[in-house]
């Protein structure tokens, strides 16, 4: 049985999944979309949509556990200035999955994630 156990491993180890994603997070957040595989945007939206619904309360103990994932006092300050004050009254559900098609290489399911 699988209790308390969700999210996709993606075939990588945890520190490699961890960074990807941080990473995958950073990029959306400066650049507001992204095109990878529809696993990594699945996985994506459980680490970036708490971090918004954080950064709604503009505190400084919320914008210290920001840093702390972000370790970018650029990315906190768009986050919190730019990103949460769009998302205020919303309840939840701020980026959407388009699915875009097969990759040529390797026919890997391809998706772009943006903010709504």
């Amino acid at each position: 049985m699988r209790h308390l156990l969700k999210g996709n491993k993606l075939s990588r180890e945890t520190s490699h999944r961890r960074s990807m994603l941080l990473n995958l997070c950073k990029s959306l957040i400066i650049h507001g979309q992204l095109t990878t595989t529809i696993a990594k945007a699945k996985e994506l939206r459980g680490w970036i949509e708490p971090m918004i619904t954080a950064a709604r309360e503009d505190s400084v103990h919320q914008r210290r556990l920001s840093f702390a994932k972000l370790r970018d006092n650029g990315l906190v300050a768009k986050l919190f200035t730019e990103l949460a004050p769009k998302y205020a009254t919303r309840p939840g559900g701020y980026t959407r999955t388009l699915k875009i098609g097969r990759r040529s290489g390797d026919a890997a399911e391809m998706a772009i994630i943006a903010f709504v």
